[in-house]
């Protein structure tokens, strides 16, 4: 299926024919939200791979401050789009709202997250079913990173990288030159 540029971005055109016989375009959109604090490869993984099974992805950067975030949300922010400047159909944005809300704002009705050991799943199983209690329109559809990925996590990032160590590799360069920084002053 052919990808047409739009004012919006890019659509995979696709003929979907109801009872009326008026003929329409189908884009699909998932919203990956998260703190992304910070963005590491294994998120990256993640958005590359979902492109694969829609056409665009909206990276939703959550403002909760709850979770004392290492970098402010205009910095998270700043990182993602950085880290995902190379992907087509990717727009980078934040919210401060309930995911749903964000996500019928949008007009979207998927959400991607990742799953990496078996203690995410339980979280994640809450917040998937409080969403669709909240809005039973929004599927979450999860998402295994790839195997080299699964260990990697944000706040192991940070910890590591608090303590000097080396996380290249985990994180893009620009996210590692930004926790050197960080951890330096």
């Amino acid at each position: 299926m052919p990808l047409k540029r739009t004012a919006s971005g890019y659509e995979r055109e696709f003929t979907c024919i109801p009872s009326s016989g008026v003929n329409y375009t189908v884009m699909k959109t998932a919203v990956y939200p998260g703190t992304f604090d910070p963005i590491t490869n294994g998120h990256l993984d993640l958005i590359s791979r979902s492109l694969l099974i829609v056409d665009r992805i909206i990276v939703a950067v959550a403002a909760n401050t709850e979770k004392n975030p290492l970098f402010d949300v205009k910095k998270r922010v700043e990182l993602v789009e950085k880290s995902t400047s190379g992907m087509k159909n990717v727009e980078v944005t934040s919210f401060g709202n309930l995911l749903v809300d964000f996500c019928t704002t949008k007009g979207v009705k998927m959400v991607i997250r990742g799953l990496r050991v078996v203690s995410d799943f339980e979280y994640e199983l809450q917040m998937s079913l409080m969403n669709r209690k909240l809005n039973e329109k929004i599927e979450t559809v999860f998402m295994m990173p790839s195997e080299e990925y699964t260990f990697v996590s944000s706040k192991l990032i940070k910890e590591v990288a608090g303590f000097g160590g080396n996380v290249s590799g985990q994180v893009p360069s620009i996210v590692a030159d930004a926790l050197k920084e960080k951890f330096s002053g």
